[in-house]
C-alpha cells in the first residue's frame, strides 16, 4: 500500500497542477497539450517534475492508452478541489465589474451617434451593441439577450414597451438599365406590369436583391435596407402611395433601471444637463409647441400742445 500523502499536493502551484489534471481527465498527453495551448514536451516535463515532488508515480509507466496509477487518482480528487477552491476565493474578492447595458440594432439602423454621446456621458459603464436579426427582435428581448432593441415596428406590445423614432421611406430596386430607374420617384401605377419579387423577409435581402439584378423585377423595402446591401447593378426609387415602415426603441415592459433610462433620454435628444422628469424633446411628426407671443413694450404719447389762440402773437421773450 502507498504511503503517499495526498496533502503534499497543497504545496504545488495551481499551474502546474492544472496541467496534471488536463492530463488526467484526457488521458492522452498530445490531447492535453493542445487544450493546453502548450507544447508536448512542455506537459511531459511538468508530469515528470511533479512526480519527483510528490515522490510517486501519478500514471501508470509504460500503459498504452494511458493510465492514472492509484495515487494519481487521489491526486485528481485533491487537485480538482483545490483549483474550486481557489476559483471560489478569487469570485469572492474579484470586485463587481461596472454595471452595463446592452443595446440590439436590426438591419438597416445605425446606432454609432448614440453609443458616442453614450461614451461620453457614461464612460464608467461599457454599451454593448449587438446586431439582431430582423426576425428575432422580439425573442432577443423576451429571452433577455438585450437590455433595449432597435426594431421595426410592428411588435407585440403587450410584452414591451416601445417610443417610435421615424418613419423609413419605401423603395423599389430595380435593375440599372430597366426603365423604371429614369423616374425619380415610381408610383404603384409604375409597377402594375412589373414582376415583384417577394422582398418580405429583410434578413434575405442580399438573396432577394441578388434575383433582380438577374432575373429583373423589382422588390420594395425600406430605403435603409437598400442602402446597406447597395448593389452597382441595381437602383432604388422612392414610391409614392406606400405605406412607410417606422423604426422604434423597444425594451420589455415592466423593466426599468437607471441606465435604461439614460439610453432612452438619449435616443430622444435628452440633453446631459436636463433632468430625467423634465419635459422631453418633439418627435418626428409632432406640431412645435407654440411660444407665447411677446409683449411689446407701451409706447409713451407726447404730450399734445397747447393751443394757441387766434390773433395773438406770442410774447417775445427778452434777451
Amino acid at each position: 500500500m502507498s504511503d503517499f500523502d495526498v496533502t503534499a499536493a497543497d504545496s504545488i502551484d495551481l499551474d502546474r497542477l492544472r496541467r496534471f489534471v488536463a492530463v488526467a481527465e484526457e488521458l492522452h498527453f498530445a490531447r492535453a497539450a493542445k487544450a493546453l495551448r502548450i507544447p508536448r514536451q512542455a506537459l511531459s516535463a511538468t508530469v515528470i517534475e511533479l512526480e519527483e515532488e510528490l515522490g510517486t508515480r501519478v500514471f501508470v509507466p509504460g500503459a498504452s492508452p494511458t493510465q492514472l496509477s492509484d495515487d494519481g487518482a487521489a491526486l485528481l480528487a485533491r487537485a480538482r478541489d483545490l483549483i474550486r477552491a481557489r476559483e471560489q476565493a478569487e469570485r469572492e474578492h474579484k470586485p463587481d465589474a461596472p454595471a452595463s447595458l446592452r443595446v440590439g440594432f436590426v438591419p438597416g439602423v445605425t446606432v454609432s451617434k448614440w453609443a458616442r454621446i453614450w461614451g461620453e456621458r457614461l464612460p464608467e459603464h461599457p454599451l454593448e451593441i449587438v446586431g439582431v436579426a430582423q426576425g428575432e427582435q422580439e425573442s432577443v428581448l423576451r429571452e433577455g439577450r438585450v437590455d433595449l432593441c432597435f426594431v421595426r415596428l410592428p411588435i407585440d406590445r403587450t410584452t414591451t414597451s416601445a417610443i417610435p423614432l421615424w418613419q423609413e421611406t419605401p423603395v423599389a430596386v430595380v435593375q440599372k438599365d430597366d426603365a423604371l430607374s429614369l423616374l425619380a420617384t415610381i408610383s404603384p401605377a409604375d409597377l402594375a406590369d412589373e414582376t415583384i419579387q417577394d422582398a418580405a423577409d429583410l434578413d434575405q435581402a442580399v438573396d432577394t436583391l441578388a434575383l433582380v439584378a438577374a432575373v429583373g423585377g423589382a422588390a420594395i423595402m425600406p430605403q435603409s435596407i437598400a442602402r446597406l446591401h447597395h448593389r452597382r447593378d441595381l437602383v432604388y426609387r422612392p414610391v409614392s402611395d406606400t405605406e412607410f415602415t417606422e423604426i422604434a426603441l423597444a425594451w420589455p415592459a415592466g423593466t426599468d433601471s437607471e441606465l435604461l433610462e439614460e439610453f432612452v433620454g438619449i435616443v430622444r435628444g435628452r440633453s446631459a444637463n436636463s433632468s430625467r422628469g423634465g419635459a422631453e424633446p418633439q418627435q418626428r411628426g409632432e406640431a412645435p409647441a407654440r411660444k407665447p407671443a411677446a409683449k411689446k413694450p407701451a409706447v409713451k404719447k407726447p404730450a399734445p400742445k397747447k393751443p394757441v389762440a387766434r390773433g395773438r402773437k406770442p410774447a417775445r421773450r427778452g434777451r
